[in-house]
């Protein structure tokens, strides 16, 4: 199986930005950690970082030309007015699960992204990412058996 994971706007920051509100692991501590929760679930995590949402839209198009299974991504500050991205989501057959390390809906926020998700995981910290990286395998190996 192979998973792509994209992290958005300012998630290149991550551990620098604002840690009162998403803790002080860097991108690149949270980018081994799951890279060995991918290792341990025998699947494959590629992980792209990009503050431009055109950039984010190429990437997905790439992954779905190129056989990737699954998409996980924190659109972060893409969320609330990305629509060319969610249309991106629209027109592709992969399935979705959208993460947020802080639970946005406290904070007053929406996604207009979430529409296009098989699901969402907000507010569990990092452990968001790992909870998404679970469910997407969950989601990938439902479609491998039912065919």
């Amino acid at each position: 199986m192979r998973i792509l994971l994209i992290q958005g706007a300012n998630m290149e920051w991550l551990g620098i930005r604002q840690p009162e509100v998403y803790g002080r692991t860097t991108a690149a501590e949270l980018d081994e950690r799951l890279q060995a929760e991918a290792a341990d679930r025998g699947v494959s995590l590629d992980i792209r970082y990009s503050n431009i949402e055109g950039e984010a839209i190429n990437f997905i198009y790439a992954a779905a030309r190129d056989g990737v299974d699954g998409l996980i991504m924190n659109p972060a500050g893409f969320h609330y007015n990305a629509y060319a991205l969610r249309d991106c989501l629209r027109g592709v057959s992969l399935p979705y699960v959208e993460v947020h390390i802080s639970n946005i809906d406290s904070r007053g926020m929406k996604s207009v992204l979430a529409t296009e998700a098989v699901g969402m995981i907000s507010g569990f910290g990092l452990d968001s990412y790992t909870l998404g990286l679970e469910a997407m395998v969950r989601i990938l190996k439902k479609r491998t058996v039912q065919g």
